[in-house]
């Protein structure tokens, strides 16, 4: 959606079409007759229009007996939201939407007044170039809202580790690896040692998951909570979301598990 509103910013009429109530469709088609690829993306999105409306005109979704058993006979299943933005999407998915928006920058004045966007001398490349990294990526499997991996919570994390702490597994050899910290003056003790690496993994399932991205890490980094406490050594990372950013700071105590009597 924000890229359409992008290539409908201020797009002349004789390119948008005076009779057609779909600019974007008849900007790519226009397109599309002088460069090769935005052809290419016309023809498909002809057939995949084709296909949704054969597909709505069958009775309960069933296909024609004719073409039942061949390898082009499965229609793909597009949402309303995918058949409304169906141009920038298909561009998008193969892979050359940053190729066609970067053709109508070097040939705006066809298309576009001289106060567009993509017809600035800088803001229309900063956009074609944003797209090459979307274009890059493979939309194989998408997420849906039904499917979103959440994190466990801190408390079923730690429940997780005491349990597995007590039946002792860190001796199995398909053990994952921890963090790599060695923890300094082991006593030798077991329990102590379960201990540690059980707080080791706490912190390392903390740190991973799929919706924050680790930006920076480094660790022995003090902080000092009261001006009458000594500083601290800890981890210190900071993280990326959708929408943030998250600094994170673990005590080393903690990730040694080596807290004893510290409040």
């Amino acid at each position: 959606g924000v890229v359409e509103a992008c290539l409908l910013h201020m797009l002349k009429r004789r390119a948008a079409g005076f009779l057609r109530t779909d600019k974007v469709a008849a900007l790519f088609t226009k397109v599309g007759k002088t460069c090769a690829i935005a052809g290419d993306v016309c023809k498909k999105v002809q057939e995949l229009q084709q296909q949704a409306e054969s597909r709505k005109n069958q009775p309960n979704g069933q296909e024609p007996l004719k073409r039942q058993g061949s390898t082009t006979s499965k229609a793909p299943v597009l949402t309303p939201q995918a058949i409304k933005h169906i141009w920038v999407r298909t561009a998008l998915i193969e892979k050359v939407l940053d190729k066609i928006v970067q053709y109508i920058v070097d040939n705006c004045s066809k298309y576009y007044e001289k106060e567009a966007l993509l017809a600035d001398p800088v803001c229309g490349p900063i956009l074609a170039s944003l797209l090459v990294g979307p274009c890059a990526l493979e939309y194989t499997k998408l997420k849906t809202a039904d499917h979103y991996w959440t994190d466990p919570s801190a408390d079923e994390l730690v429940q997780r580790h005491r349990i597995h702490g007590a039946h002792g597994r860190q001796d199995s050899p398909s053990k994952r690896p921890a963090l790599g910290i060695r923890k300094r003056h082991s006593s030798g003790n077991t329990s102590e040692d379960r201990f540690a690496a059980s707080a080791r993994e706490y912190v390392e399932s903390l740190h991973q998951n799929s919706r924050t991205h680790l930006l920076y890490g480094k660790n022995n980094v003090l902080v000092q909570p009261k001006d009458d406490l000594e500083a601290i050594p800890g981890y210190l990372s900071l993280h990326q979301s959708a929408d943030s950013l998250t600094l994170k700071w673990t005590p080393n105590q903690l990730m040694n598990g080596t807290l004893g009597d510290s409040e």
